[in-house]
């Protein structure tokens, strides 16, 4: 996620349209305190409403945890991941080595 400047809107204009169309989020800040946030448009967001798409959204990029951005939905935590499961985002996203970690300690019982 790219933080903009008001100042950044007049001179950098191009750049945050194609840090929209490559899907990113950004923050557009004035005297470094966020004032909003560029939410690319897509079709999550037209057919589930802005919440949901962002939450989705930061979701899938690691800024958010299942349970904030369940909550930043307004959905419960299993509808949210079912949400997630319908757009082909795994709920679960662990680094190879924490799987194997996981995995020893489930054999270890």
């Amino acid at each position: 996620m790219e933080t903009f400047s008001i100042r950044d809107l007049r001179e950098r204009t191009g750049e945050l349209v194609r840090t929209a169309e490559a899907g990113e989020l950004s923050v557009v800040a004035k005297h470094g305190q966020p004032v909003f946030v560029a939410v690319p448009f897509s079709d999550l967001l037209l057919q589930q409403g802005v919440n949901v798409a962002l939450a989705v959204k930061l979701f899938r990029d690691h800024t958010v945890s299942l349970g904030r951005a369940a909550k930043l939905s307004g959905m419960t935590r299993l509808a949210f991941i079912g949400l997630l499961g319908a757009h082909g985002i795994a709920a679960v996203d662990y680094a190879p080595n924490e799987l194997d970690d996981e995995l020893a300690l489930l054999a270890d019982r």
